[in-house]
């Protein structure tokens, strides 16, 4: 059982009763109660979806147990190659990548990794890429580039490392050039945003000549909170901010920031992973499939054009 979020109390609530029930019934047929009870909380699981704030949409996709990217790895791609270190200073764990067989398909695939557990969540700095992790995904998306090969990304980050370290080492410059790089490659490049994409730590994966979004995932240029404690000095404002950021993939969809959005399973991609992994994998398999045969200038107006009509009216 999935582990509930606060405006899921009701849900939570019925569940519980559903499994007491079933932990007391001893020899009790107890089979009609408990599909009126399930009844009732599939109901209302649907009935909260349905209507989810932005700021509700932001939780989901901050779940815990959402998939991540080596669980999309293992469940979307063949014969993985990981690939490590920047050539410079360091392997970042944060950010991942490596080669892989997509349907068949050689693919370059690079992404977030924000761990699953205590001990995963601080070895992988919980998604927050440093420099190091920028210039890596440099290195593989120019590697990709040498050889032909299609990128695909899975952003899932708060935003890229904040600490003094990383600005000592450059991390705007290497998120800079990141997106460069992206927006450079001669070749198709994917990106998909599975939970969070925060900031710039984002973008430097997702310039992309097509940008997928979970349907309850959230794409912004800086947290909610963090939103909140600028405009209104406290986090608590936090709701109120990720409404008037338009996070969420409806709002970003409309914009024309993102290109597809990709349902996810009643309840979010934690419910049900494997729901949502055949829908993401059906979403790439068509975008890949849309770019296939395009030369590589092509390829490159048409990332150039999507970015720089973004926000016109």
């Amino acid at each position: 059982m999935p582990s509930f979020l606060d405006f899921e109390k009701p849900i939570a609530e019925l569940q519980g009763r559903i499994d007491e029930l079933r932990e007391s019934a001893g020899g009790i047929d107890i089979g009609p109660e408990v599909a009126r009870l399930q009844a009732k909380s599939d109901k209302l699981l649907r009935d909260t979806f349905a209507r989810l704030t932005p700021w509700q949409k932001t939780q989901v996709a901050r779940h815990p147990e959402r998939p991540h990217f080596k669980d999309y790895v293992a469940g979307l791609f063949d014969e993985w190659v990981p690939l490590a270190g920047d050539r410079a200073f360091a392997d970042d764990q944060a950010i991942l990548g490596g080669f892989a067989l997509f349907r068949g398909r050689k693919v370059m695939v690079l992404g977030h990794e924000k761990g699953d557990d205590t001990a995963s969540r601080l070895r992988h700095n919980f998604g927050m890429g440093k420099p190091e992790g920028y210039r890596k995904a440099i290195r593989l998306v120019e590697l990709a580039d040498r050889f032909g090969l299609p990128i695909v990304t899975l952003v899932d980050t708060s935003g890229a490392f904040p600490g003094i370290q990383a600005e000592e080492r450059g991390q705007a410059e290497a998120i800079a050039r990141s997106t460069e790089a992206c927006l450079r490659a001669g070749v198709p490049v994917v990106a998909a945003i599975v939970g969070e994409g925060g900031s710039g730590g984002a973008v430097a994966l997702a310039a992309a000549n097509r940008v997928l979004m979970f349907e309850h995932a959230v794409y912004s240029v800086i947290s909610p909170e963090g939103c909140a404690s600028i405009l209104w000095r406290t986090a608590d404002k936090a709701a109120e901010a990720a409404e008037a950021m338009k996070v969420t993939a409806q709002d970003l969809k409309g914009f024309g920031v993102i290109d597809t959005i990709v349902p996810e399973p009643l309840g979010g991609a934690h419910r049900d992973r494997g729901g949502a992994m055949a829908a993401l994998k059906l979403a790439l398999g068509d975008a890949l499939d849309g770019l296939a045969g395009l030369g590589r200038e092509e390829l490159r107006r048409q990332r150039r054009d999507k970015f720089l009509g973004m926000g016109r009216l």
